[in-house]
Formats: C-alpha cells, sequence, structure tokens
C-alpha cells in the first residue's frame, strides 16, 4: 500500500497483504516452523542478517509479518512485532531496556498483571518502579524532576477508566530522558493513537477487540524502527515470545471488521452508561465518555471513541456485586473483555485481586464495583437483563 495515503478501513482490509504465487484472496497461512536456503551461503547471510528471508517462525513469519504490518499501519507505527499473549507484549517490551539501576515511573492505575511485574519482579533485578497517581499532572512533575528510564501508563485504566494526559506526560518524560509506553488496550488503536500525541511504545493485547470474538492469544508492541526492531526484536528472537502462525492469521482477517465492531460496542456501551447513571441502584458509573466522568474533557480532547468497557458501583460490597453479577441471565462473567459477548466481572477477587486492599482502594476500587465489557448484543436486550438483574437486589 504505497503512494496513496488510504483511509483506515481500507488499510484494515488490504494492509500488509502479501500474495503468494497463487495469487488468492483471502491472506495465506503458513503453519511451518522453518524455511529452506537454496545454499548454504544464503543460510549463512540469512544469520547474519544480511538475507531478506525467512529463517525460523520463531523470528518471523509470512503470516505473522501481514499482521504486524497491518496493525502498523493502523497504529501510524515504523514497526510492529506481534506476540503470544498481550502480558508477553508487555514483560517483553520492559525487559529488553530495563536493567539493573534503572528508574521506571509509572501509573498506579494498572492491570493487576502488569502491577505485579512492575512491583514484584522488576524490583527483584534492582530495578525502582514509582507508582503515582496518573490523573495529577503535578505528581508526574514530582517523579519526573529526577532522571528516569521509562514511563508505563494505561489510559483509560483497567479496570475503572481513569485517563492520563498522554501528551503531558510525555513532554514531561522525554525531559526526564524517559521514552513513554501505553497500553492502549481499553481505547483499542481506533479510537486513542499514543504516538501521535507523544508516545514512543504502545502495547497491545490483541485478543482484546483486535481478535474480539474470545477464540485465542496474542499481543503487539508498536513503535519507531530503531526500537522495536533494534531494542526489543533481538530480545523477542531470544525469549520465545512470538505469536503462533494460525493466531496471527485470525487476527489478520478480525481486523477487517475491527471498526465495524468496536463502533457497533461503544455505542451499546454509551447508552449503557446513561442508563446505568440514572438508576437508583447504581452509586456511580466510570466511562469517558459520559459527562460524569472527571476527566470527561480529556477523554474527548485526546480519544476519537470511547470505547466499549465501563465500570460501576453497586452500594453493599461484595455480597451485593456477587448477588448482581449472578442473577445476570445474558451477560456472561468472565474476566475478558473487548468481545462480541458482553462480559462482566469483579475486578476486587479476580484480576486485581492479587493486590493488597490498600492497593486497590488507592485506585479506587471497592467490593462493589463491577467492570462491563459490552459486545454486539441488542442494547436493548443488554438493558433488560441489567434491569432484571438489579431489580432482585435488596434496597
Amino acid at each position: 500500500m504505497t503512494g496513496k495515503e488510504y483511509r483506515t478501513a481500507t488499510k484494515l482490509v488490504r494492509g500488509g497483504l502479501n500474495r503468494s504465487a497463487h495469487q488468492e484472496t483471502s491472506e495465506a497461512l503458513y503453519l511451518t516452523s522453518g524455511f529452506v536456503y537454496d545454499s548454504a551461503e544464503e543460510a549463512a547471510a540469512a544469520f547474519r542478517d544480511e538475507a531478506d528471508v525467512f529463517v525460523y517462525s520463531r523470528y518471523g513469519n509470512p503470516t505473522v509479518k501481514m499482521f504486524e504490518d497491518r496493525l502498523a499501519l493502523l497504529e501510524g507505527a515504523q514497526a510492529c512485532r506481534a506476540t503470544g499473549s498481550g502480558m508477553a507484549a508487555v514483560f517483553g517490551a520492559l525487559a529488553c531496556q530495563l536493567e539493573a539501576g534503572d528508574r521506571v515511573v509509572a501509573s498506579r492505575a494498572l492491570f493487576g498483571a502488569c502491577h505485579a511485574v512492575l512491583t514484584k519482579i522488576l524490583p527483584r533485578w534492582g530495578i525502582q518502579t514509582e507508582l503515582i497517581d496518573g490523573t495529577d499532572l503535578a505528581a508526574w512533575e514530582t517523579a519526573l524532576s529526577q532522571p528516569a528510564k521509562l514511563v508505563f501508563l494505561e489510559s483509560p485504566s483497567n479496570p475503572v477508566l481513569e485517563l492520563v494526559d498522554i501528551a503531558a506526560v510525555s513532554k514531561l518524560a522525554h525531559k526526564a530522558g524517559a521514552l513513554v509506553m501505553v497500553d492502549n488496550v481499553f481505547a483499542s488503536p481506533l479510537y486513542q493513537k499514543p504516538l501521535a500525541l507523544g508516545a514512543d511504545i504502545v502495547i497491545y493485547s490483541t485478543t482484546k477487540h483486535i481478535d474480539g470474538q474470545g477464540r485465542l492469544l496474542g499481543g503487539a508492541v508498536l513503535g519507531s524502527r530503531d526500537f522495536v526492531e533494534d531494542v526489543f526484536l533481538p530480545f523477542y528472537r531470544q525469549t520465545g515470545a512470538a505469536i503462533s502462525a494460525f493466531n496471527a492469521w485470525v487476527m489478520v482477517k478480525a481486523l477487517e471488521t475491527l471498526p465495524l465492531r468496536v463502533a457497533a460496542q461503544s455505542q451499546n456501551a454509551a447508552k449503557i452508561a446513561d442508563w446505568l447513571f440514572q438508576h437508583p441502584k447504581i452509586r456511580k458509573i466510570s466511562y469517558p465518555g459520559h459527562s460524569s466522568h472527571p476527566q470527561h474533557a480529556l477523554a474527548k480532547k485526546q480519544m476519537s471513541g470511547f470505547g466499549s468497557l465501563l465500570a460501576f458501583e453497586v452500594a453493599g460490597g461484595e455480597a451485593v456485586a456477587f448477588a448482581l453479577l449472578n442473577n445476570l441471565q445474558l451477560i456472561d462473567i468472565s474476566n475478558n473483555l473487548g468481545d462480541s459477548k458482553s462480559l462482566a466481572c469483579h475486578p476486587y477477587t479476580t484480576t486485581h485481586s492479587s493486590m493488597s486492599p490498600q492497593d486497590r482502594a488507592s485506585l479506587g476500587i471497592s467490593p462493589g464495583h463491577i467492570r462491563l465489557s459490552v459486545g454486539l448484543e441488542d442494547c436493548d436486550d443488554l438493558i433488560d437483563d441489567l434491569d432484571q438483574a438489579l431489580a432482585k437486589l435488596p434496597g
């Protein structure tokens, strides 16, 4: 896709297309672990990176490359590498560039597994992690008044959808000598462009939204060619974080419908947020597209859409939250998100259960919180299901 600058939907159907000699319509699936060479000299040149050929599917694969190229076009990144899961992308992008003595500044509002990597694993290697209130620019300014190697953040965050001003934090980080790494899963690559806002590295669990149909795992690391190919790729090759060709092929095809699916899910989420906000048994909601969100203005500034995730809180704590989940008849209880099926979970006892009560409280995660990933069902059916589940609660 050289020459003309195509629009997003076109890129998602045709980006990265590399037809074989058979001129197939659908992208080819290369289920192979290895590749052969015409000569010993060509093999030697391949291992010196002097020949533009595939070496081993742990290093690269034609199907995987189509997925990576298409996702890079969508993100506006120079390069992309796909991984076996979202956490493989997060951990690999951290580990490839950090060493003992380095300092990381991160928003404290993080997915439970990311929080564990930053606070339990990296410190064992002599890496200092400072967690701050990501919504507070003054806290960022103070933390970045001294040198740092990396800034890590989610925006919107998992599970209560806090926002970070990516452009402002990126400026502060670069003055401190740090790269900025953004987990952009909740916004999806359609509705927020961290690289355009000043970030250096973008991370995805491509399980969410990009596959979006509950089938398989995947992840991606995107950024400059210098970072992805010179810093991340050597670590990636040696540590085995590669995605399977089959998973990459499924996701290549899923990208074709991504704008349609996420737009419909987001429309449903906005309607449900409006409905929940008016319900007497709901204490509060958190949805960036709703005027009640404390950072609604920032959401409108840095996001082009508000996504399919929302959070809400019921009075009565864990027992009432569990009762609500158990009352649901259509919406499934699941810790996954970004799926075509609507999914609800209780973060306090699932995705963030490994955190201390104090840490969960600092993030605003209460025993009464529910995270709702809104799917593609008819929105009236989803509201009816929430309505009947809430009607059975006491009070």
